[in-house]
């Protein structure tokens, strides 16, 4: 196996390419929509998903920030070899697409202050530090790993959601409805100044910051729009209820469905939520079997 053009090819597909329960959710919302506008955007939307994957053009000129999560069995390794071909393999893959260079040069202020320009490069673009999901996670979406497993999972993650994601405590006051729907607030107001909708919004639920927003990436990883739990069709019911419809022309799909991953709590009166709003050509996902 040659995994570092195995890689390339991943975020390629990743890129260009939506999942089957998606395109399935937005077939669904087109033949129940009733307003026209609606409609009429559903459709182009769904034509834009066609010429993607038929050309191998980014699904979005955003074509993404690599975020990756390695399964790990008992019985396999990571190795610094490994972790290297990940990142030779992403940045192989962001100039075959080719993606939009994105990655900025310079120092720590200058990269701050963006004043040295760009890199020509789309590989340039570095991952976010890995995250690796073994059979002691615990959470909505765990796993059953088995002792040989090694599965590496590609996010491309888009700027316009997380300009409008959040990570914040809520007080829980000991009812599950009232962080629930805290989050779904905070998505109510964050797809009203979208734009890109409509959405697969993701929540998680943790301890810290950074578990949380673990959570919410491992959703968007792991879920499907095919087995959707009743807390995730509650997000998506209540925020269907918004009206802000496709590309907010109003209608009755703001969401085409939902991900909300809770892990484990502790003794506390808080609760951190991380919550974000994907925009339509999101979630941008591949998987690696290795």
């Amino acid at each position: 196996m040659d995994i570092i053009n195995d890689i390339s090819d991943s975020i390629i597909d990743a890129s260009t390419r939506l999942s089957d329960d998606k395109l399935k959710a937005l077939k669904k919302a087109i033949e129940i929509e009733t307003n026209d506008n609606a409609s009429w955007c559903l459709s182009q939307i769904l034509e834009n998903y066609g010429v993607a994957q038929n050309t191998k053009f980014p699904l979005c000129d955003d074509t993404g920030i690599p975020h990756v999560i390695i399964e790990l069995g008992s019985e396999r390794e990571i190795t610094g070899e490994l972790l290297d071909n990940i990142h030779e393999g992403i940045a192989l893959g962001l100039n075959n697409l080719p993606a939009r260079p994105m990655a900025v040069r310079g120092g720590e202020i200058e990269r701050i202050e963006q004043s040295e320009g760009l890199y020509e490069k789309p590989g340039m673009l570095k991952p976010a530090s890995i995250l690796i999901d073994s059979i002691h996670d615990e959470s909505t979406y765990k796993r059953d790993i088995s002792p040989d497993t090694l599965n590496i999972h590609f996010l491309l993650e888009g700027g316009g959601p997380e300009i409008r994601a959040k990570t914040f405590r809520v007080y829980h006051k000991r009812s599950f409805s009232n962080v629930v729907d805290t989050a779904v607030d905070w998505l109510a107001d964050s797809l009203k100044m979208l734009g890109c909708t409509p959405s697969i919004p993701s929540i998680g639920i943790g301890r810290t910051h950074f578990e949380a927003t673990s959570l919410l990436l491992k959703s968007i990883a792991y879920g499907s729009l095919d087995c959707q739990n009743d807390i995730e069709k509650y997000v998506t019911s209540k925020l269907n209820e918004t009206g802000i419809g496709p590309l907010g022309f109003g209608g009755k799909t703001t969401v085409l469905g939902s991900y909300v991953n809770i892990g484990n709590q502790r003794a506390s009166g808080v609760r951190i939520v991380s919550v974000r709003p994907s925009c339509f050509v999101e979630p941008r996902v591949a998987h690696l079997k290795l």
